[in-house]
């Protein structure tokens, strides 16, 4: 793994690769690492992943990449009709790990927050986000990578499905932009999993939780373009983790720097960077 000096930080979770950054992408990544801030861009989609590979591969140190298909995008599963969708290939996202940039599979997993109201139609709706989810751990086994969890409304059939598959060995990764209850939080790091929070902390109360899970297993992302933090305004960048790291240093009641410290250590651990 790469040396960590003291003041190196990894945001374990953006979208450099997204639209947001067309027209001028390299000039923030060059203010991301000017500022010796590294960053992991995530695909939601084949088109994404792949660019965010090209992107890690144009980059000597620093980018990294993830590939995956994020659930809202699942094909069968779709509710909102004006977003894109598409059949996942597990031979054409195989292809793309294959890079020695990346250092992930996913963002993957479930998400019910926009659900179908009837119950066959939702029956279907989780039964093909699942198989897609099924089908990203059994790359992650294949290929060796920990995997990106995205979870919203769903986390009683992720941990069911996590602890069924925990008995084949393999499966390591990260719960994105965590939301869910301290119990839930608990049943992941009980599994062995990271934690990730966002700038969604200056949204939603997850002080007791932050409080309450040791600083090894927590890793701190932007999830950038969104979530941008309070201080700042438009769209959100890698450079703006450090308002996350203040926020879990005030809840924790402990440095900037222990939390700069421990978390890129993790995410050192994690993704083998």
């Amino acid at each position: 793994m790469a040396d960590k000096g003291k003041d190196l930080i990894i945001d374990s979770h953006a979208h450099l690769n997204f639209k947001a950054y067309e027209d001028d992408l390299e000039a923030v990544i060059k203010r991301t690492l000017d500022n010796n801030v590294w960053a992991i861009n995530v695909g939601s989609q084949y088109e994404t992943s792949k660019r965010a590979v090209k992107i890690a591969e144009k980059t000597k140190e620093g980018i990294y990449a993830s590939v995956g298909l994020h659930p809202l995008h699942v094909a069968k599963s779709r509710i909102d009709e004006s977003s894109e969708t598409e059949i996942f290939n597990y031979d054409q996202y195989k292809k793309l790990a294959r890079s020695q940039k990346v250092v992930a599979i996913g963002e993957t997993g479930l998400d019910y927050f926009n659900k179908p109201k009837s119950k066959k139609k939702l029956a279907l709706f989780k039964e093909e986000q699942i198989n897609v989810f099924l089908k990203h751990l059994e790359l992650a086994r294949e290929t060796k990578l920990p995997v990106i969890l995205h979870c919203r409304m769903a986390h009683r059939d992720l941990i069911d499905i996590l602890r069924s598959e925990a008995k084949k060995p393999g499966i390591r990764g990260v719960v994105h932009c965590f939301t869910g209850t301290l119990e839930n939080a608990r049943q992941y790091l009980e599994m062995g999993f990271y934690l990730g929070f966002t700038g969604i902390i200056f949204k939603l109360d997850l002080k007791e939780i932050i409080q309450n899970i040791p600083l090894n297993k927590i890793l701190v992302e932007t999830d950038c373009p969104y979530l941008t933090p309070p201080d700042e305004e438009g769209r959100n960048e890698p450079l703006y983790v450090k308002y996350v790291i203040k926020e879990i240093a005030n809840i924790k009641k402990i440095g900037f720097q222990e939390v700069v410290q421990k978390t890129t250590q993790n995410a050192g651990i994690l993704f083998w960077i």
